[in-house]
């Protein structure tokens, strides 16, 4: 790996070493005289000096950073967790307030509010979630059984009960009031990688790394539907969601499709097919019959639903790894591994703003409750809050 600043490419000189009577010569240089450093393709270097259109960043991080999560009640409010094990609240506008969500042993994987903005959950690879009372910062609890890493957590839409799915096979939920287990959803043959509580909060979806979605009762625990096979994915699942009418479930996957189920019977109603690789986030728009889906492609598509057919192919730089529309709007934003996060409308499928800062690939974004500020995290440890105003 080149490290900027290091000397280690190699050369056939093998090492060199001077002496004090071996300098004929000093020369003072003035740096402004010396040319520009025109870096080679592919190298690390290609982002520094690059201007920073973010209005703050947050440092609180030592390593990689993977999720944030804003408040839906207060507009200030941010949480961000990564590989350096610790999670951090922090408010937009106080550079001074910062309250450390200490305690994981691994790294933060997933982060979420509650619908009501009072309980932060925490989940992290160790296997275990903390639940942190917003207003204190104080943890309220600690909720585990897996054995396995979190690899997401949600909460339900109207109460304190959180759902999260674990690279064991499982899928758990607890009572966040409480601290208490209420059930396990077994029956996947690989990690959980996605899920979420139905919006009417009377089913749960999970998909899987074993190509399969699962559609389950979150009372009895019961499966009620498996969906795979032709013509469904054939390889693992990596994103999931689900509309407004809690009627279907649109999945992405490894292998570049993504398929529309309809929940109640558990059969796939239509595909999506025009990525070419592996599908990396899925968002619906909250006010159309619109979706997106990015993928590794370099290409951020807009659905129209009603017809199953692309309105817009949005071209980027390199692989799309998160997306997120902004309110009701027609503007979403989405992020990418080179490091840029992109503002396009909908409705033209143009590309009206790219933000830079970041130097190294964007790992997940969150709108504040207002729809103000746009919030990026990134393998480059930092989080950056970009201002949003004019797209909401």
């Amino acid at each position: 790996m080149n490290i900027p600043g290091s000397c280690e490419e190699e050369d056939d000189h093998g090492e060199v070493f001077l002496d004090e009577d071996d300098i004929l010569h000093e020369v003072q240089v003035d740096e402004e005289d010396l040319p520009d450093a025109v870096d080679e393709e592919g190298s690390d270097d290609e982002y520094v000096d690059e201007d920073d259109d973010s209005n703050h960043t947050f440092t609180g991080h030592t390593g990689e950073v993977y999720t944030v999560a804003c408040s839906p009640i207060d507009a200030t409010l941010v949480a961000t967790g990564g590989g350096d094990d610790k999670g951090f609240m922090w408010k937009i506008g106080r550079g001074d307030f910062a309250q450390e969500l200490s305690g994981h042993k691994d790294s933060v994987s997933s982060l979420a509010f509650s619908a009501n903005g009072h309980l932060l959950a925490s989940g992290s690879f160790d296997g275990v979630i903390q639940i942190w009372d917003t207003s204190s910062g104080n943890l309220k609890c600690t909720l585990e059984g897996p054995g396995g890493g979190i690899e997401w957590v949600r909460w339900h839409p109207r109460g304190h009960l959180v759902l999260a799915g674990s690279e064991d096979s499982t899928a758990w939920m607890w009572n966040a009031d409480r601290g208490v287990y209420l059930n396990i959803f077994s029956g996947h043959g690989a990690s959980v990688t996605c899920g979420d509580f139905t919006p009417d909060g009377k089913m749960i979806c999970t998909g899987s790394d074993d190509a399969t979605m699962r559609i389950w009762n979150p009372r009895s625990g019961e499966n009620i539907h498996v969906v795979r096979g032709h013509p469904y994915h054939t390889q693992g699942l990596t994103s999931l969601a689900l509309t407004s009418d809690s009627t279907l479930a649109l999945t992405g996957s490894k292998d570049g499709s993504v398929h529309i189920v309809n929940i109640a019977t558990g059969k796939v109603v239509n595909s999506l097919v025009s990525h070419s690789d592996s599908i990396e986030c899925i968002g619906l728009a909250p006010s159309s019959p619109w979706a997106a889906t990015g993928g590794m492609d370099h290409k951020l598509i807009i659905w129209d639903l009603r017809q199953s057919t692309p309105r817009s192919t949005c071209e980027h730089e390199d692989g799309v790894s998160c997306l997120t529309w902004i309110g009701t709007s027609r503007y979403l934003a989405t992020g990418c591994v080179d490091g840029r996060v992109r503002i396009w409308d909908s409705l033209s499928g143009e590309c009206v703003r790219t933000f830079t800062g970041h130097s190294d690939a964007i790992q997940s974004l969150s709108v504040s409750a207002n729809h103000e500020y746009l919030v990026s995290v990134a393998l480059d440890t930092t989080a950056r809050i970009f201002e949003i105003a004019e797209y909401h």
